[in-house]
Parts: structure tokens; sequence; C-alpha cells
């Protein structure tokens, strides 16, 4: 992403804001009182509002501050999505066996972070683009690597790369576990502050939505 800053929008602000995943299903009611659905999206997209996270005049100004040197819409920049930025469940403290990201095949060396929703009847993959790089903990066979040595991970793409001395063997899974951020961009290109409105309790609206790589 050319058009991307490697920051993170004000953490204190994110952490308080609304926001969630979003789908896009078309339903047709039939003439027999059934209905079809179509999905038009394959992927979910993430919407949030960080006007909820504004508490005080300076994260106000703090705001201000990254919308202008985002110029707007024009760049995006790293959401810390309090409800789901961990490969753990409820949020935890990552670790190694967390998700499942393939199996190897002894030659291949490249495996792309993925979190997986569900698993009984339509588990959904995840790609992860902006994994927090030094929370990243891979594992062979639910045996542990070192970063570094074993394997390197691209913070800006979420690519796991390992040695060529340590390809994964035929069939061997490879799972990882990590903190992430949400690719996203603000979704206006003009942000209304009434400071009055402000002070008095008014919620200024910040709305940022999911860039999909």
């Amino acid at each position: 992403m050319t058009d991307f800053h490697e920051t993170r929008f004000p953490l204190d602000v994110s952490v308080n804001g609304r926001g969630g995943p979003e789908r896009r299903t078309d339903v047709v009611a039939l003439g027999s009182n059934r209905e079809a659905r179509n999905t038009r999206w394959a992927h979910s997209r993430r919407r949030y509002e960080a006007g909820y996270g504004v508490k005080s005049l300076a994260q106000l100004a703090a705001v201000i501050e990254f919308f202008e040197e985002r110029r707007g819409r024009l760049f995006g920049f790293r959401w810390r999505d309090r409800a789901d930025c961990s490969s753990a469940r409820l949020g935890g403290a990552p670790s190694p066996l967390d998700q499942a990201l393939g199996r190897g095949d002894g030659a291949r060396l490249q495996f792309a972070l993925l979190k997986t929703y569900g698993g009984s009847f339509a588990p959904y993959s995840r790609v992860i683009v902006k994994p927090v790089a030094e929370t990243v903990r891979v594992a062979i066979d639910g045996v542990e690597k070192t970063r570094g040595v074993h394997f390197d991970v691209e913070a800006t793409t979420g690519v796991v790369s390992f040695a060529a001395s340590c390809a994964p063997a035929s069939a061997a899974a490879v799972t990882a576990g990590f903190l992430f951020d949400v690719p996203a961009r603000f979704d206006t290109d003009y942000l209304e502050i009434d400071v009055s409105s402000f002070e008095a309790g008014a919620i200024p609206k910040i709305p940022i939505i999911e860039i999909i790589p």
C-alpha cells in the first residue's frame, strides 16, 4: 500500500471507539414466501466511529492533527480494534498455536498470517496484513521457532518467511499467534468540530473504515 502510513491512530481514542464488521447480503422475498440470500462481498469490512473515544480537548486536538497529516481520506493508517486485535480467543495473549497458516511441502517458505472465525460449519479465514511484528510467534508441528533465526515476518504485509534451512517439512502444520491492527482510513474529508458542543457533551463524528487489501 503506497498510499498508507505505517502509524497507529491515537490508541487512547481508538480503544474507546465503536464499530465492527459489516457484510453485504441481498435478501430476495420469493412468491412462495420463502427467501433467497446471496452475498455481494467475499470478505467483511469493518467500520468504526472514533468520536466515542474522544473524551478531552487534548484528544480532540490529537485526532485533528492526525487527520490533517493523513490528508483526510488520502492516506491509510493502522487502527487498533480493542474487540478484535489478537489471534487468541477473547483477546488473550498470543500463543504460537493460535491460528493455522497451512501445511508445509518441504519447499514452501512463505505463509500469510490468517485468523479463522468459527469452525463447525463454514469457517471464515481473514488475512492479517498489519501484524505487530514483535508479538508474532510461530510454530511448526507444535514446536515454537525463533523470530530472526528461523523466520521473519513482514509487518506491512503479514507474510511469514522461513529461512531456507527451516522450510516446514511435507504435511507439517504451521501455526502462529500475534497481535494485529486493522488497515483503515478516514471515511470523510471533512471533520465538523464544534468545540462548544463538545464541551457540553456532544460526540464529534469521526468515521473510520477498513481498507481491504
